[in-house]
C-alpha cells in the first residue's frame, strides 16, 4: 500500500523532523516499509503558470500550434505545441528554457520548422497523473510566472507498506491510521478528522433500508443531490496518482480517497436505482453484471445490495453496472458499511476478483466507521462543490456490536514481560496517544482498547505489551545474550533423505533443482500435447488454468524443460514436491510426495540417456536403501508416456515408480531434435532409509579385469531373471555389473552387460573369471538366454 507523507500531515503536525528516520521507525515499531521511497515531485523544476496569447496553425503540420505565451517575465515567448485543446487566454503549466521534467532538460529546439522556446506540459508530463490527452487547463485567476509547485502539492515522500504486516491491523489501511501512528512515535498530537455534524440532518425522511441477512454487521447511508461538480480537484486527483490510483470522475474519486483517508470503503448509487435497499443473499443462482461490464455468477452464498428484489452490488466487493453514476444523475445514495470478514473473503474467491474495497472488509473493520466516513465525505462534498444537497436523514442499523475490550494489569505484569522498567507515565501517553483509554491507580491499569482496534487486533493482556515495547522502540532495549540452556534438535528422518537425495543428485550428476507449484499448468500442458487429467479440482479457482491439481510432477517439469531448452544441449532437473492421488474418506486430498527426475539431451542417444537415468536411480536407491533395482515393462496410464518404454521401478518385489521415454509426440512439441527421459519415484519407499557406516575400504592394489557379454533376450524375460543368472556367482570378486549397449531389432532384443572383477588379495587370472563366466553362461542358458556372436 502506498502512503502520501502530505496526507499524513493534514493529520499530524511533523514539521522539524526528518521524515526519512519517521519513516525508519515506523517500520521498526508497526509495518515493514519497503525498500524504495519515492520523492514526487522532486526532479520537476523552472515549470511555470503561462498564459497562451496568441494561436496559429502551422503552417505544413494538421497537428502543431504556433503559439505565443507570457510566463510572467515581461516578454511573449514562441512555443511549438500539438496538444489539441489549446486556445487564447488558456492558462496552463509552461516548462521554461532551463526547466527539468525529470530526467529531460527543456532547451530550445527547432521542431518542423519553427524554433520553440519551451514546452506547454500535460500532468503526465509533469508525473502527478497518467492524463497526456492535452496540456493543463489551468484556473484564469492564476499569477502568470507562478511557480506550478506553489499552486499544486506535487512534491510529495511516498513510500510503500508491505501489506503483509497490515493483515491485523484493520485501523493502518488508511491514512489516518497511520497518521495516528507517526502522531504516537513523534509525540504530536493527532488532529481530528473533519466531519459534517449528521445530527442536524434527523429532520429529513429517512431513506427506505433493511438488513435482512446478519452477515452485514452496520449499514448506514444518506441521500445527497443538486451535485454539479465532475472533475476532482487536481490536488486530489494527484494524491489518488501517487497512492496508485487512477482518477475516473468526482464522484467515484471522492469515494476513493475516504477510502484511502479513513480506511473505509463507500459506494454511491443513482438513487433512481436504489429505492428501497435491502441487504440479503438469494436461495438460487443467477449472473451480475459488475460495473467494470463483467457477468459474474453469483451463488446462494454471496451477499448482494439488492434495490427490493433487484440485486445493484456485490456486497463489499462491487458496484453493479445498472445502479451507477452517469450523467443525468441527479441524487446520489451514498452507503457505509461493514460485513463478516470471512464473508467477504470467501466471495472475492468464488468470483476471482479482489478489489481495494474487499481487501479492506476482510480485515474486520471497525462498524464505528461507517458514519464518520459519511460525515467525513459530507464535509469533502461541500466544500468542493458548494451547491450539494444533503435529502435525508442518516439511515443507520447497527446490526452487530463488538463487545468493549476492557484490560486490567499491573506494573508488575509489564516490568515481567518487557525485562525492563517502563515509567507508569510512559506507559499511560503511549496507549492514549496511539487511541487507549487508560485508567492508572496505585499501579493498577485498567485499559479500554478502542473500536478500530478491537475488531480482531488487541484482545489479550500480552498484546497491550506489544503497544507499550513497539513505541518504546525495540531498538532501546539493552541486548543480552540468552539464559536459558539450548538444546540441539534432531532432525526428521523424511526431512534428511530429502537432503541426501538431493545432494546426491546435484553433487553426483549435476542436475538441477525445481520448486513447483501443486497445480497443473492446463494451458502450458495442452501446448505439449499432455492431456489435463482429471483430478481434484480447486473449489474456488483464481485462474482457470490452475484450477486441476495434479497428480503426478513429470508434466510441470516437462513445461519447464521447455523453457529451458534454449540455455543448454544437455541438462537434468528434479523435484521433491507433491502430488494429489485423489481425495480420502474423509474427503480431504490424498497428498503424496514424489521425486521426479527428467534428462533432457541433443547429444546423446535415447538408449544412452535412458541407461544414465537408471544408473541415477540406481545410485540413489543404493545410497539409502542399500539394495539392488528391478524392472518390469507396464502400459501407460499418463499421455506423455511412451505407449511401449515404460517400466516400473521395483525393489524387493514392491513397485517404487517409473521409469521410460518420453511420448513422441510431447517430446516433439519441446524439442525435435532433443532425447527426454524421464523418472517419477514415491518417496515413502525412503522412509525406513538407514544412514550408512562410512567404512574405509582400501583400494585393491591389483589390477580389475571386466568381461563383456552380449546376450539375445527371449520375449517374457526381464533383467531381473538375467540378475538371478551371476547374483551367487563369484562371491567376492565380482564387484558390480552393468548395461553398456543394447541393440534391437522387430526379430531380437539384445544387451551387452559389463561384469567388472577384482580382489584386495591377488592377482585374477583368465582361467578363474572364465569359470565364473562360464556357470553365469549356463545359468542365462537355462532361462532360455542365448550369446550373440
Amino acid at each position: 500500500m502506498l502512503l502520501s507523507m502530505n496526507w499524513i500531515e493534514d493529520f499530524v503536525d511533523l514539521s522539524g523532523l526528518d521524515k526519512l528516520d519517521l519513516i525508519h521507525k515506523l517500520s521498526l515499531s508497526t509495518a515493514e516499509v519497503e525498500n524504495e521511497i519515492f520523492f514526487k515531485g522532486s526532479d520537476i523544476s523552472g515549470v511555470v503558470v503561462a498564459e497562451i496569447m496568441s494561436v496559429e496553425n502551422h503552417p505544413e503540420s494538421k497537428k502543431l500550434h504556433l503559439l505565443k505565451v507570457d510566463a510572467g517575465d515581461g516578454k511573449l515567448t514562441d512555443v511549438v505545441c500539438g496538444a489539441p485543446n489549446v486556445r487564447v487566454g488558456m492558462k496552463t503549466a509552461f516548462a521554461k528554457v532551463g526547466a527539468t521534467l525529470g530526467e529531460i532538460k527543456i532547451a530550445p529546439r527547432p521542431l518542423a520548422g519553427f524554433e520553440s522556446f519551451g514546452m506547454c506540459c500535460s500532468e503526465a508530463e509533469i508525473g502527478i497523473s497518467d492524463d497526456h490527452s492535452g496540456i493543463m487547463d489551468l484556473p484564469a485567476e492564476l499569477v502568470n510566472g507562478t511557480d506550478i509547485k506553489d499552486v499544486y502539492a506535487i512534491e510529495d515522500i511516498v513510500f510503500e507498506i508491505d501489506n503483509k504486516s497490515l493483515t491485523n491491523r484493520p485501523d493502518l489501511w488508511s491514512h489516518y491510521g497511520f497518521a495516528r501512528e507517526f502522531a504516537a512515535l513523534a509525540g504530536r498530537e493527532l488532529k481530528p478528522l473533519d466531519t459534517e455534524e449528521l445530527t442536524q440532518y434527523d429532520s429529513l425522511r429517512k431513506i427506505d433500508m433493511k438488513i435482512e441477512d446478519p452477515l452485514c454487521q452496520r449499514y448506514s447511508c444518506m441521500q445527497v443531490e443538486n451535485i454539479t461538480r465532475t472533475v476532482s480537484p487536481v490536488n486530489m486527483r494527484i494524491r489518488l496518482f501517487y497512492c496508485g490510483m487512477r482518477g475516473i470522475n468526482f464522484l467515484a474519486d471522492l469515494t476513493n480517497y475516504l477510502m484511502l483517508e479513513v480506511g473505509q470503503p463507500m459506494h454511491a448509487f443513482d438513487s433512481r436505482k436504489v429505492e428501497k435497499i435491502r441487504i440479503k443473499r438469494f436461495d438460487t443462482p443467477f449472473t451480475f453484471c459488475t460495473l467494470d461490464g463483467v457477468e459474474r455468477n453469483i451463488d446462494e452464498n454471496t451477499l448482494m445490495i439488492c434495490n427490493d428484489n433487484t440485486p445493484v452490488a456485490i456486497a463489499g466487493i462491487m458496484g453493479g453496472l445498472d445502479s451507477e453514476i452517469v450523467e443525468d444523475t441527479t441524487t446520489l445514495t451514498l452507503e457505509s458499511a461493514t460485513f463478516d470478514a470471512v464473508s467477504i473473503r470467501k466471495s472475492t474467491v468464488r468470483l476471482a476478483h479482489r478489489t481495494d474495497a474487499s481487501m479492506r472488509y476482510e480485515k474486520c473493520l471497525d462498524p464505528e466507521m461507517t458514519t464518520l466516513a459519511i460525515g467525513r465525505f459530507i464535509n469533502l462534498l461541500k466544500k468542493y462543490d458548494g451547491g450539494a444537497q444533503v435529502v435525508s436523514a442518516l439511515t443507520d442499523e447497527y446490526a452487530y456490536k463488538y463487545d468493549t475490550v476492557t484490560l486490567d494489569f499491573d506494573k508488575k505484569f509489564v516490568d515481567r514481560y518487557t525485562g525492563i522498567e517502563i515509567s507508569n507515565e510512559t506507559i499511560v501517553k503511549t496507549l492514549t496517544d496511539l487511541g487507549f483509554k487508560v485508567t492508572l491507580e496505585d499501579d493498577n491499569f485498567s485499559v479500554v482498547v478502542p473500536s478500530w482496534r478491537a475488531t480482531k487486533d488487541v484482545t489479550i493482556k500480552a498484546d497491550i505489551i506489544e503497544e507499550i515495547t513497539r513505541i518504546y522502540g525495540y531498538d532501546n532495549f539493552d541486548i543480552n545474550t540468552t539464559r536459558s540452556p539450548l538444546y540441539p534438535v534432531r532432525a526428521e528422518a523424511v526431512k534428511n533423505n530429502e537432503d541426501r537425495i538431493k545432494d546426491i543428485l546435484v553433487k553426483k550428476f549435476n542436475l538441477h533443482e525445481l520448486h513447483s507449484y501443486v497445480w497443473a499448468y492446463n494451458d502450458e500442458m495442452k501446448a505439449l500435447g499432455i492431456d489435463v487429467e482429471e483430478n481434484v479440482k480447486l473449489a474456488n479457482a483464481t485462474n482457470p488454468n490452475i484450477e486441476t491439481l495434479r497428480n503426478s510432477i513429470v508434466p510441470t517439469q516437462l513445461c519447464q524443460v521447455k523453457i529451458n531448452t534454449g540455455y543448454g544441449a544437455d541438462f537434468g532437473v528434479f523435484e521433491v514436491g507433491r502430488v494429489i492421488k485423489g481425495l480420502k474418506e474423509d474427503g480431504l486430498c490424498n497428498e503424496q510426495k514424489m521425486l521426479a527426475i527428467t534428462l533432457f539431451s541433443k547429444t546423446k542417444d535415447m538408449k544412452d540417456l535412458y541407461l544414465e537415468l537408471r544408473d541415477i536411480i540406481a545410485v540413489v536407491v543404493s545410497d539409502l536403501k542399500h539394495k539392488t533395482l528391478s524392472y518390469k515393462a507396464v502400459a501407460p496410464t499418463h499421455s506423455y508416456e511412451h505407449p511401449v518404454n515404460l517400466n516400473t521401478i521395483l525393489i524387493d518385489g514392491e513397485e517404487i515408480g517409473t521409469i521410460g521415454i518420453l511420448h513422441p509426440v510431447v517430446s516433439r512439441n519441446i524439442d525435435k531434435k532433443a532425447n527426454i527421459v524421464f523418472a517419477e519415484i514415491s518417496m515413502s519407499a525412503f522412509t525406513d532409509a538407514q544412514v550408512a557406516p562410512i567404512v574405509y575400504d582400501e583400494p585393491s592394489k591389483f589390477p580389475s579385469m571386466t568381461y563383456d557379454i552380449s546376450v539375445e533376450i527371449p520375449a517374457g524375460v526381464l533383467y531381473e531373471n538375467l540378475e538371478n543368472c551371476w547374483a551367487n556367482e563369484g562371491k567376492g570378486i565380482l564387484k558390480g555389473t552393468r548395461i553398456v549397449d543394447t541393440y534391437d531389432t522387430e526379430e531380437i532384443h539384445s544387451i551387452t552387460v559389463r561384469f567388472e572383477f577384482s580382489s584386495g588379495e591377488r592377482t585374477l587370472s583368465g582361467a578363474e573369471i572364465q569359470e565364473i563366466m562360464d556357470k553365469v553362461i549356463e545359468n542365462l542358458k537355462a532361462i532360455g538366454v542365448t550369446l550373440r556372436g
